[in-house]
């Protein structure tokens, strides 16, 4: 099988049924795999950290907020390069180094964490490192978005993105089962004696990093062997970095970060969260379930933006998300946590189809700025504007994400200063007022009847 494709024309429909769909879902099949475990490695300290006080770590409640921030600190920070990576390496060879990448953070944390004298400092180190997670939805996201014609790309970036989404999950209910069992035998080390109300167990908390090496291994093969790069793909960093002169890849980048920020930025503080303001419930019985139902929502997000438009659902799905967080204050008010719970559920499903509806919109927005251009200039200027909106969008698709999960470093930080401060109400205000904000935003320049780009 050829690696490098050169001719790719996606929207000529005769070659996306005779070539193009069976490469396309190809490299989109074994993409999802790669960004699950990505978002896996991402996420991992949210549930490793309600764990270290019971095997012996001395750290403060706000230390172990950070240590569930920085991943998105680093993550956000190096999308911003990984944006831009697939036109200059290909999307077959970065898929490759950005999922291998993800093995030095895993077997780090399975090393430190068997030492209860490991310094605080490298933990803040491996936590940095598991950035690499964050970054590789950048590039694949811009990747996918090459392979598929515009009135696929919201189904395809939905599936690509909710069950690459779904790794949070999956780590968070996998790691209590497998930090639960030698696994690894004598390979995986000794066990740790875990300390929880004032009960005793052996843990292997090692397990939360090991369990992930030889997945990535597995898919670093099936990356190298299966997927193609693109010749229609290439472009320098130069000819991407127009974007940034583009006024609607700002406004995305805002809309995103309530979107995806507030999926990233919930799942990370939400073991945390819960075990701040509910002490008495198991935290990791629970906090998975947050993240399934969201990323389980963005493929259905990108199905109904396909048929309905990205900006009406993106808006009406703004208003949701405010009326979700006034029931979230108001059953934590009640100290009731069956409302919470439910009421942060929903709120998890409207970040899973606000994330979807919006990548959605942001193709569109480019194309038909693009062709608008060169209207009435004949075929070949109709095919340039095409390629020229895929490269742009694909650039807006990175960098907007990368903005985005700059919310999965704020939400646990703003929680974490209102719980030390008394509650988490201050920080959920500030939230629900950004959302009114994105409400806006969508409604003037997507949305109301004669707005500037309609999608």
């Amino acid at each position: 099988m050829a690696t490098r494709i050169t001719d790719w024309r996606p929207w000529d429909e005769a070659f996306w049924t005779a070539t193009g769909r069976r490469v396309a879902y190809r490299n989109l099949w074994i993409s999802v795999p790669a960004l699950l475990l990505a978002f896996a490695v991402w996420m991992v300290w949210s549930a490793v950290v309600v764990k270290l006080s019971a095997i012996g770590f001395k750290f403060t409640e706000q230390q172990e907020f950070w240590l569930t921030a920085l991943p998105a600190l680093t993550g956000a920070t190096l999308r911003i390069f990984y944006s831009f990576t697939v036109p200059i390496f290909g999307g077959r060879n970065w898929t490759v180094i950005s999922t291998a990448s993800l093995l030095i953070p895993a077997l780090g944390i399975g090393v430190a964490v068997q030492n209860p004298q490991t310094p605080y400092g490298v933990f803040v180190v491996l936590a940095l490192l598991c950035g690499f997670g964050g970054a590789n939805f950048a590039s694949s996201m811009a990747n996918i978005n090459y392979f598929f014609p515009k009135e696929k790309k919201g189904t395809a970036l939905g599936v690509n993105a909710g069950l690459g989404n779904l790794g949070v999950s999956v780590m968070q209910f996998l790691v209590p089962v497998a930090i639960g069992t030698a696994l690894f035998g004598s390979l995986g080390g000794a066990p740790q004696q875990a300390i929880e109300k004032g009960v005793t167990r052996q843990i292997w908390l090692q397990n939360a990093g090991f369990i992930w090496v030889p997945m990535i291994v597995a898919v670093v093969i099936a990356a190298w062997f299966g997927m193609n790069n693109l010749d229609a793909a290439k472009a320098s960093f130069s000819d991407q970095a127009v974007v940034f002169k583009r006024k609607h890849n700002w406004i995305m980048c805002w809309l995103y970060l309530g979107t995806f920020g507030s999926f990233i930025g919930y799942a990370a503080a939400f073991p945390k969260l819960l075990k701040s303001t509910f002490p008495d419930i198991d935290p990791l019985q629970y906090a998975f379930l947050g993240p399934l139902v969201g990323a389980l929502a963005r493929p259905v997000g990108g199905w109904v933006s396909d048929k309905l438009g990205g900006a009406r659902v993106t808006f009406w799905n703004f208003l949701a998300m405010v009326a979700a967080v006034g029931a979230v204050l108001y059953f934590l008010k009640q100290q009731s946590f069956a409302g919470f719970f439910a009421a942060f559920l929903v709120l998890f499903i409207t970040t899973g189809i606000g994330n979807a509806s919006t990548f959605r919109m942001i193709p569109l927005i480019f194309l038909n700025q693009m062709l608008a251009r060169v209207r009435g200039q004949g075929e070949e200027a109709d095919t340039e504007a095409r390629r020229q909106a895929n490269k742009e969008a694909s650039a807006i698709l990175g960098f907007s994400s990368a903005i985005g999960a700059y919310g999965g470093f704020i939400i646990p930080i703003a929680f974490g200063s209102a719980i030390k401060n008394g509650s988490p109400d201050t920080a959920l205000i500030q939230f629900l007022v950004f959302y009114l904000t994105c409400l806006a935003l969508t409604w003037w320049y997507y949305y109301r009847k004669n707005a500037e780009a309609p999608c």
